[in-house]
Order: C-alpha cells, then sequence, then structure tokens
C-alpha cells in the first residue's frame, strides 16, 4: 500500500509513546471507592435519578445514536450538545434530542471546562486524539467521563490520570463503545464462565451495511479507520508485548448470522492494552473485518494527500439505516473454550443502523448505570473493572442487541499464538 504518511502519527500532545513493542500490557489497578464530592454526589443520592450531561463531538458519526439513547433515558434531565460544527450539533439536538438537547459550539482544547458546569459526565464522542485534553476538562469542571476509546497508545495515556480522578471522587471510563467497551464486558462474561484464568482472548468485530450507498460510506471517523489500518497493531503474545504488521491478515472468522464467515485483519486496539491485567491472559489479539470495498477505499486513502483526505471524509455517504454490527470473543483455557457473541441489528425506531447504535448504546447505558449508583468505582479504567457485564447487557438488551454464550473445544477457536507471530 506504499508509505505510511507521516501525518498518521499521533500528534502533540499526544504523541506516540517511545518503545512501544517493548512495553508490557497495561499494569494500572482501579482505586478504591471515595466519597463522592459535592458537586458529583447527586449520580448517588437517594430519590435522585436525573442527570445533566453533556456530550462531545455532537455533531459526529456516532453522537446522534447517543443523544437518541439519552434523550429517551429517564435518568437524563437535559443534555448539552458541543461541538466545534455548531450547525451540526443543532441538527442532532432538533432530530434526535427529544426536547432535552441544546447545543453550543465548543472548541475541546480551549475552554471546555466552562462547558461542563453543572453536568454530572461528559461523553466524549469525538476524535479520540482529544481525550486526554477532555479529561483535564473533567477534572476541572468535576464531572465523570466516558469516551469510545483511545486507540491503544492514548488509552495508555489516559490511565495515567487514574489517581488524579480517584483523588477527586470521580469515574472515567475509558473505551465504552462496540469495541472497545461491549467486547470488554463480553471477555468478563466469556471469563467468568470458563471459570478459569484464560490463556488467550481473541476479539474480533465486524460490521455490514445491507443497503450500502452508491458511492464511498464508512462505518465511522474516517481518520480512526486510516489509523487503525495504518499504525501498528500491538498483540500480546506469551505474555510480551508485540508489533505486528499493518494490515496484516487475521483469521477468517465465522460471525454467524447475518454476516456468516469473513475475512479479518489485525488493527490497534485498547483491549490489547487491559485484558492481560484485567483477566491474566498471556495472549491477547484484535481483529476487524470491514466490508471490502471499504477497506480498499481505506487503502487508497492511507497514501493520499492531507486534503484528499480532507475531502474524501467531507464528501463521505451516510450509512443506510440497514447496518448490522456483530462482535465476538473467545476465551481459552486448557481444551476448553467459552465463545461470546452480540448482534446490533438496524434499529428503525431512531432511524439508525446497527453499526452506529452498536457503539453508541454502551455509553448511554453506562450513563444511565452510573446515574443510579451501579458504577461506584473511582479512577480511570477501562470498562471491564468498573462494570457489572449483566447489568450492561440487560440495559443494551433493551436496544434490541442480542447476547449468546457457547462453550465450546479450544480446537473449535484460533489462531494459535505461533500463527499470529508467524
Amino acid at each position: 500500500m506504499g508509505a505510511r504518511r507521516s501525518r498518521l502519527l499521533l500528534p502533540p500532545p499526544h504523541a506516540a509513546l517511545p518503545d512501544q513493542a517493548n512495553r508490557g500490557p497495561d499494569r494500572p489497578r482501579p482505586q478504591p471507592s471515595q466519597r463522592p464530592r459535592r458537586d458529583v454526589a447527586r449520580l448517588e443520592g437517594e430519590g435522585v435519578d436525573r442527570v445533566r450531561i453533556a456530550v462531545l463531538g455532537a455533531g459526529g458519526t456516532i453522537a446522534p445514536a447517543i443523544v437518541r439513547d439519552l434523550a429517551a433515558s429517564e435518568e437524563v434531565e437535559s443534555l448539552r450538545l458541543l461541538d466545534l460544527d455548531l450547525e451540526k450539533a443543532e441538527d442532532v439536538a432538533s432530530a434526535h434530542g427529544g426536547g432535552k438537547a441544546e447545543a453550543k459550539r465548543v472548541d475541546a482544547t480551549d475552554g471546555l471546562e466552562q462547558e461542563l458546569e453543572g453536568a454530572a459526565a461528559l461523553v466524549n464522542s469525538a476524535s479520540y486524539r482529544i481525550n486526554m485534553a477532555a479529561m483535564e476538562a473533567c477534572l476541572v469542571a468535576g464531572c465523570h467521563y466516558i469516551d469510545l476509546g483511545g486507540l491503544y497508545h492514548v488509552s495508555h495515556q489516559q490511565l495515567g490520570l487514574s489517581d488524579r480522578f480517584a483523588e477527586a471522587g470521580l469515574t472515567a471510563m475509558l473505551g465504552v463503545g462496540s469495541a472497545p467497551g461491549k467486547t470488554n464486558l463480553l471477555a468478563a462474561r466469556a471469563v467468568r464462565e470458563l471459570g478459569a484464568t484464560p490463556e488467550t482472548i481473541t476479539v474480533g468485530a465486524a460490521g455490514r451495511d445491507h443497503d450500502p450507498p452508491d458511492g464511498p460510506s464508512f462505518p465511522y471517523a474516517v481518520q480512526t479507520l486510516l489509523d487503525e489500518i495504518t499504525l501498528a497493531p500491538m498483540a500480546v503474545l506469551g505474555g510480551e508485548t508485540r508489533e505486528l504488521e499493518p494490515l496484516q491478515p487475521g483469521p477468517t472468522l465465522d460471525f454467524g448470522e447475518p454476516i456468516g464467515a469473513a475475512e479479518t485483519i489485525y488493527t490497534l486496539h485498547s483491549e490489547v492494552l487491559t485484558f492481560t491485567e484485567s483477566f491474566g491472559a498471556a495472549n491477547v489479539t484484535f481483529a476487524l473485518s470491514l466490508r471490502p470495498q471499504v477497506l480498499g477505499e481505506l487503502k487508497q486513502l492511507a497514501v493520499a494527500s492531507d486534503d484528499q483526505v480532507a475531502e474524501a471524509t467531507r464528501t463521505a455517504l451516510p450509512a443506510s439505516g440497514k447496518t448490522v454490527s456483530v462482535h465476538l470473543v473467545e476465551a481459552i483455557a486448557g481444551d476448553v473454550a467459552v465463545r461470546a457473541r452480540s448482534v446490533t441489528p438496524p434499529h428503525p425506531e431512531w432511524g439508525l443502523g446497527g453499526g452506529i447504535v452498536s457503539t453508541a448504546s454502551p455509553a448511554a447505558a453506562a450513563v444511565r448505570l452510573l446515574a443510579r449508583g451501579e458504577i461506584d468505582t473511582r479512577g480511570a479504567v477501562p470498562p471491564e473493572r468498573c462494570i457489572d457485564p449483566d447489568a450492561m447487557f440487560a440495559e443494551l438488551e433493551t436496544r434490541g442487541v442480542s447476547f449468546d454464550f457457547t462453550t465450546v473445544p479450544a480446537d473449535q477457536v484460533g489462531p494459535t499464538p505461533e500463527e499470529v507471530g508467524q
């Protein structure tokens, strides 16, 4: 695909950490709960069940489904939709806010904390590159934080803020989308059903549009997708963190209906960062399956100029309302494996496809669980360390998501760590 563009390296202040391949998987531990500060205690007080929520990146691809879900949540009193593009945020407020939403123009790196005044939590659906700035604003404003993931390296930086969030009596949930997010909790449930420390956890994600538009269309942010296919994927193999080659082929996975067997590639994801510490797994991989046409378009953009990427982003057609998302997690110990699967179908009541709802619904569900006092871990943590999977799955089932868990012989899953490392 040609040389990788230097523009895809993480820019200041989120520069890539040195010596990534030799750094072991994440080791921070969750901080113990502390008495909440007075300005956030409203999330846990008896009889208090309605909160004010801010959504950053409200004009983006995933935010409309987050806003629609939160607007339909009785725990949410009002929504403040924040974006650099005020017109887009206003459109989302009008179309999906249910009369609860107001839009504001904000730069996440300049004055965000002022717009968070009075908010119980910030849901950050903007680019992962501003995650650190958004977390700093939450610390100043005294509100909880939820995002959709930090693409491994930024997630590592975010975990470094855990002590500060814990000392402030605040929770920062890192990566509560579909992958990471749902996948983390599928892993937690699979490990529980396995009843033993897993030797290997494999994660697979697939999405398809069953009525794709006649032109380029992408399942989520183009820049994030480009980073996923051009930055070196990370894997844990034999307890050691290793870099794989960008676009390295992964296994052909059977995602079940309605996608079936599909080819994958290994990509950079934060599940690989936290699963060894969370579950004790010595081998962790993440593989993504994209529609071949989408992958081909991304390969072309990977060697394009900045202006060409910006134009492709601007002119990309929205996905149809008939997208579907499937996630597959396999936890293996000895000769036994537990296979956990989730399927998010289209959501016609909202006029939104399953691909968008799949990423949005876990973040909205986390807000509800937080508001009801069902999440009490403090600090900056991945979802498997602060959210009960059964509580999350019960919330997601009300949004049309289905789950199944099966125990199978280990030789029916794969690939082996040796095959990944070849």
